[in-house]
């Protein structure tokens, strides 16, 4: 197919995707417990990049002129065939279809190896798709475990491989592809920074720190986890952040008046537990929070954080935040830095010069100025260091699974 010809069925899948956000909905919310609300605006989101996609897919992928000493020279973008996609069970739609979408539009094939918790979503997206009129298998869901992985990356017809999850499983992904000669795009796990300057909106900044640490029960890699605070201004950010924290409603996922359901599994409610009660064995203070009922563990925040406390350097992955002091912008952002961890971040200040100066010093793959740290189609998606490489979304992401290809053409 040409892309004009794929262009339809990707807009068809948007519109399945909207005719039955109730039910994958549903279905995302008894899997691995998000908020009914998450999970709905969750299939909304999908479907608006697809819409996004099908408006921008010709221009991403144009042949482009360039100039050269050629008679004629110009790059076309090819797609390279079937990529295995690894995913987790998070966001179990959003993280699959950040993927699909550009990658069939791109002209490749899907194959889809979901987490084991979330193999009706993994079925039901496999469908979304098949209701949407797209050739019969060429997107594909594997039900197989973690084992099988290798031997279908193996297999010469996959030719490339993307994996959302922890960094053990990158490594381990990115190795087997690279021993291969195969193209591999990584998102892991992070740890991010969220700075707050004395001259910062602070009722603003506590209320989204909040939103972003505790949406889908904390369980979010790019949610902010280290509050990394001005002193001057400290105690009212914190006073601030405790009552946005102490709004937070748990209970059935299902009920509308819910606002944080409990988290996907037991052993990371307890990972979650170990991190917190390490951290303040080392000096940490917990100020609210820490009561678990099975999965459900109630919001956390600790302060008094610092290097060496699990809290500061592993990825917390569940709903706990820390405060972190800073005497200054300068020890702010060397905190935000001081991590192994390089994913997303955000900075609050009034001044929009420093602004801009600061965020080109923050080692991370985006920096959200006075805003919500979140994945955006119409911007590029990633990380550095352990966090990751390559990028999703936006015109990076659909050009990551193709053949850049140079057209060189000279008379005789």
């Amino acid at each position: 197919m040409s892309l004009a010809e794929r262009v339809p069925f990707l807009q068809k899948v948007g519109d399945t995707l909207l005719a039955n956000k109730q039910q994958y909905a549903e279905l995302m919310t008894a899997e691995m417990g998000k908020t009914l609300k998450e999970a709905i605006a969750e299939v909304e989101k999908c479907a608006l990049t697809c819409t996004f996609y099908a408006d921008h897919a010709s221009t991403f992928l144009a042949d482009e002129p360039v100039e050269s000493d050629a008679q004629k020279s110009y790059i076309v973008y090819q797609p390279l065939g079937p990529v295995l996609a690894v995913m987790p069970w998070n966001f179990p739609f959003w993280q699959v279809m950040r993927f699909a979408i550009p990658g069939l539009l791109a002209g490749n094939a899907g194959l889809l190896k979901h987490a084991s918790n979330v193999f009706g979503c993994a079925l039901a997206i496999e469908d979304v798709f098949r209701k949407s009129g797209l050739p019969e298998g060429l997107f594909q869901t594997l039900l197989i475990d973690s084992a099988a992985v290798e031997g279908v990356l193996k297999d010469q017809r996959v030719k490339a491989v993307t994996l959302t999850g922890s960094g053990h499983a990158g490594a381990s992904v990115a190795a087997i592809a690279g021993s291969r000669i195969k193209k591999s795009v990584l998102e892991l796990g992070g740890s991010d920074a969220l700075i707050v300057l004395a001259d910062a909106n602070l009722e603003k900044a506590a209320e989204v720190a909040v939103k972003s640490r505790m949406q889908n029960a904390g369980q979010s890699c790019i949610a902010a986890k280290r509050f990394i605070v001005e002193k001057t201004v400290k105690k009212q950010f914190t006073e601030r952040v405790i009552e946005h924290i102490r709004q937070i409603k748990q209970g059935d996922p299902m009920d509308d008046t819910t606002t944080m359901g409990p988290m996907a599994r037991m052993n990371l409610a307890d990972d979650i537990e170990r991190q917190c009660h390490e951290s303040v064995r080392k000096g940490a203070k917990l100020l609210v929070g820490g009561d678990r009922s099975g999965c459900n563990v109630q919001p956390m925040l600790l302060d008094q954080v610092k290097p060496g406390m699990a809290a500061f350097d592993e990825e917390t992955f569940g709903p706990l935040a820390v405060l972190i002091d800073a005497k200054d912008e300068g020890e702010a952002i060397r905190l935000a830095n001081q991590s192994d961890f390089g994913l997303g971040s955000a900075l609050w200040t009034a001044d929009a010069e420093k602004a801009e100066r600061l965020a080109r010093q923050i080692q991370a793959g985006s920096v959200f100025v006075n805003g919500l740290m979140r994945s955006d189609a119409r911007v590029p998606f990633g990380g550095i260091k352990t966090s990751g490489f390559g990028r999703e979304l936006s015109e990076a992401g659909i050009r990551e699974f193709v053949n850049i290809k140079t057209v060189w053409i000279d008379t005789n």
